[in-house]
């Protein structure tokens, strides 16, 4: 990353919305530039602002996470959204997922482990607590979805595609490494979750860890 990644801070917490504007300020690749105290203030900050990462609640009074995140990707936001949360439950890891989240983490992390995984996120890379990947790998399980790549109808560079998504690459950058427009790789990503019935590439990547290597 060359250019600093924009941030905006979505927590109705004043103490750990400051702790991590702190912990934000260590890291010159970020700038924070605006922080919100609920959710509807949060998408219009959102707006006008529009920032490259968003660090955002789970469950606020006037508006929860899940509801902000909705309405972002409704307006075509192409922000990164990390969710931060106490929330270790399936149901909410898997409903932030499926409504446009780029990551959840837990606020209890080690405060070197959460500033890894906001660069991570930052460069495009998708991030999950450690502790929960087997909430939903769990989660997938547990359905009537495809379990092979042959099952789902995946065609060769679809498997190529959803390999690189799951070794945490973005649409750019497998777009480079595949030789191909980002566009494309973005129209391909939409044939995989279609044929995988996912929604998010979260889960695509949670797939291809448990299907793909079998």
């Amino acid at each position: 990353m060359s250019e600093q990644q924009r941030v905006l801070i979505v927590d109705d917490h004043p103490l750990f919305r400051k702790g991590l504007a702190q912990m934000l300020q260590t890291i010159p690749a970020f700038r924070l530039v605006g922080e919100a105290a609920g959710g509807a203030a949060g998408l219009v900050l959102a707006r006008e602002l529009q920032p490259d990462l968003m660090l955002l609640d789970l469950n606020m009074r006037d508006m929860g996470g899940i509801e902000v995140l909705r309405s972002l990707r409704a307006a075509q936001s192409d922000a990164c959204v990390v969710v931060i949360t106490v929330s270790d439950r399936a149901a909410d890891l898997v409903a932030a997922l499926q409504a446009g989240a780029d990551g959840y983490l837990l606020k209890d992390m080690e405060p070197e482990a959460m500033m890894a995984a906001l660069r991570d996120a930052a460069a495009g890379r998708i991030v999950v607590s450690e502790q929960l990947t087997h909430l939903l790998a769990a989660a997938l399980r547990g359905d009537n979805r495809p379990h092979t790549a042959a099952a789902a109808g995946l065609t060769e560079q679809e498997v190529r595609i959803l390999e690189k998504i799951a070794a945490g690459l973005s649409n750019k950058l497998i777009g480079r490494e595949l030789d191909i427009a980002e566009g494309t790789v973005k129209v391909h990503v939409k044939h995989i979750l279609r044929k995988l019935e996912l929604r998010s590439r979260v889960e695509a990547a949670v797939w291809a860890v448990e299907h793909l290597r079998r």
